[in-house]
């Protein structure tokens, strides 16, 4: 048996019968479809490992489909054009397109079958020779989704200029990683990238940072080590006061003193930082210094969480299937259409490193078929957590009732909050009669902690 899955389009339901029956036969799991349209909701649902693609037909022709992939990047599987009309013209457009070969109507079943065989050796080949060159460890933020653009563009203007930059987002966004696509992509991409976690500076971080005098010689710290390169400071809240306020004052000056040594030198990297959200509410209580924050803040840009690019998730999902196989030898498994369907909907709220550690567990503990939708509810069954904000909490996991009441609950304890704990003004901004209102309070167990006037 093939094994291998290969999608049919075809407007002629006659051609698409024999030709699955024919593949059918030989081995190969086979879809169909009579259009455009179809074609796309099949390639989603199941990604091929080949293509047959009518040119002639009714609502979108094969050439157009073609360059639509083409062009999105999106052409993964070898493509093979069928035509009753071929011509040198059409053929040549096509292979600049990237298809593998084409085939005229009424096909040779010989033929056929040779030329899907040969499409499929070479696109293996292919991609065992170059797999460490297609798939690396992406840097770049991946998806198409306006947000996922919008936060592309900002990180390549910061690359163009030299000011420091301030990555603000949840764990597992990618903050890292964004740092150094931006290194990347700057006039710096040749000198060196540092990466700092302050937790590794040991007992003596500001000399970790600046160097130190010892024996009569300069230990050349971490910010010399960068050169002309970047230094980025992994979450600017696990950094103690008084490595806050020395940072600051090497950015505000652009000068700084190796510990021990007499004179000054001047600072020459970029820094780049990480933080949490809520930063500036950390500057009020004073867990952050101010001054730290206008200093590195100078170009902030927000790493969006992956719920707020949802849309993405399938291309994640195929993106990080391919990258485990072949970084950690694991056994390849599609995800389903209704797995995917489900992941998109789930709120994510460990981010792109969730995502990618639960590839990484269908991977490695799920059978060899594609992966199902029960067994994405099971794994996400497990990650349950109740404490998680709402918009964190994943509701499609609960019946109706219990998620209206989880909703109802953190909707309104937030609405009462802003309304400084006063059900009249509540009443008003939710828009409920106030005897009402009092009743659903305490059937969500909401309690009122000062009076209405």
């Amino acid at each position: 048996m093939s094994g291998e899955r290969i999608l049919v389009v075809d407007d002629e339901a006659d051609i698409r019968a024999m030709v699955r029956e024919i593949l059918d036969d030989e081995g190969y799991e086979v879809d169909v479809a009579a259009n455009a349209s179809e074609a796309r909701t099949a390639r989603q649902a199941h990604s091929p490992d080949l293509v047959l693609l009518d040119i002639w037909m009714p609502d979108t022709d094969g050439i157009t489909l073609l360059r639509e992939w083409s062009e999105a990047g999106d052409l993964d599987a070898p493509v093979v054009m069928l035509s009753g009309h071929g011509t040198v013209d059409t053929a040549i457009e096509a292979t600049r397109l990237g298809a593998a070969d084409f085939l005229e109507k009424p096909l040779s079943l010989a033929k056929l079958l040779d030329t899907i065989e040969q499409a499929l050796t070479q696109h293996s080949a292919a991609n065992k020779a170059g797999r460490h060159a297609l798939i690396p460890e992406r840097l770049e933020p991946l998806g198409k989704s306006p947000v996922v653009e919008n936060f592309r563009e900002q990180l390549q203007r910061a690359a163009q200029h030299d000011a420091p930059v301030l990555l603000a987002g949840e764990p597992g966004t990618g903050r890292g990683s964004s740092a150094r696509y931006l290194h990347a992509i700057s006039t710096r991409a040749a000198e060196p990238f540092i990466d700092v976690v302050p937790a590794a500076l040991g007992a003596n971080p500001v000399a970790a940072l600046l160097g130190e005098r010892d024996d009569g010689e300069v230990k050349a710290g971490l910010i010399a080590r960068a050169r002309a390169g970047v230094l980025f400071i992994d979450e600017l809240r696990d950094l103690d006061d008084d490595t806050q306020s020395l940072l600051a004052g090497v950015l505000e000056s652009g000068r700084y003193r190796p510990v021990g040594a007499e004179r000054e030198e001047r600072l020459t990297c970029r820094i780049i930082a990480s933080t949490r959200p809520g930063f500036r509410e950390a500057a009020e209580a004073g867990r952050l210094r101010r001054d730290l924050i206008d200093a590195v803040g100078a170009l902030t840009i927000q790493a969006p969480a992956l719920r707020q690019y949802h849309e993405d998730v399938p291309e994640l999902l195929r993106y990080y299937v391919d990258l485990l196989v072949d970084q950690e030898d694991l056994r390849f498994r599609r995800v389903s259409f209704a797995a995917q369907n489900r992941l998109r909907n789930y709120p994510w709220p460990g981010n792109l490193r969730e995502l990618r550690n639960l590839v990484r567990q269908f991977l490695t503990l799920g059978g060899s078929g594609e992966v199902s939708l029960s067994e994405v509810e099971e794994a996400l069954a497990a990650t349950v957590d109740d404490e998680q904000p709402l918009v964190k909490q994943d509701l499609l996991s609960l019946p109706l009732r219990e998620a209206r009441e989880h909703f109802e609950r953190a909707y309104l304890e937030q609405q009462l909050k802003l309304s400084g704990g006063r059900v009249g003004k509540l009443a008003e901004r939710v828009g409920m009669e106030r005897t009402h209102l009092y009743r659903k309070l305490r059937s969500l167990g909401i309690e009122l902690h000062s009076s209405d006037d």
